[in-house]
């Protein structure tokens, strides 16, 4: 009885194809379960896995997200009223400096005329000592003539004027009349003689002068 072993070598050793044996049996003989055919199982597309939408996840992102861009923006508002807030405070607090810088400044500037007019004040009756020592005679020369000029000078340049000026309109506001004497040359009331000089600086009067007033008949 010839071995198969033997042959299949000398086949094999011959150059042949080994044989395939293929079992084409429906019904698995060790499971008993129907077989699916070859083709389907080769052939057969894999099938994509297919996830179900989870609406409700998908619907809580959108709503953090537009949670947070409206929180960005509320943040965002909030950081402009801010800075409207604080331009408006700085705006302010300047405008409070510059009025507090000017009442300073006026303030200085009517104390140093205050003090001014108190030196000038206090003057007057010096000056008219001066003024009466020059009508008898007695600063026609010397040292005390020079001294008299110079502090009249330097008064001036403060600011100091005389009202001594005869034959003007009587202006009540810087003249005080003493007596009033009829006048047929005069058309209007008018400063006749000046008793006793005044003094004004700027537009402050600081003594009115006395005067003698000629009158219309």
């Amino acid at each position: 009885m010839p071995h198969h072993g033997n042959e299949e070598e000398h086949t094999a050793a011959a150059g042949q194809e080994p044989i395939e044996i293929r079992d084409n049996r429906k019904i698995d003989p060790a499971t008993g379960k129907v077989r699916g055919s070859q083709d389907d199982s080769q052939g057969a597309p894999a099938h994509e896995e297919v996830r179900p939408v989870d609406e409700a996840h998908d619907a809580g992102d959108a709503l953090a997200q537009a949670e947070q861009i409206l929180n960005e923006a509320s943040a965002e508002t909030q950081e402009q009223d801010l800075a409207a807030e604080l331009r408006n405070d700085l705006l302010r607090l300047q405008a409070e400096y510059v009025n507090y810088r000017k009442r300073v400044e006026r303030d200085r500037a009517v104390a140093g005329e205050t003090a001014v007019f108190g030196v000038l004040n206090s003057l007057l009756p010096v000056l008219d000592d001066i003024e009466a020592a020059r009508q008898h005679g007695d600063l026609a020369e010397g040292p005390f003539a020079s001294i008299a000029a110079k502090l009249e000078t330097t008064l001036t340049g403060l600011g100091l004027e005389r009202i001594d000026e005869s034959g003007v309109a009587f202006d009540p506001t810087i003249h005080e009349a003493l007596m009033q004497q009829p006048s047929s040359e005069v058309g209007a009331d008018t400063v006749q003689q000046v008793l006793r000089c005044g003094y004004k600086s700027g537009d402050r009067l600081l003594r009115a002068a006395q005067v003698i007033v000629a009158v219309p008949e």
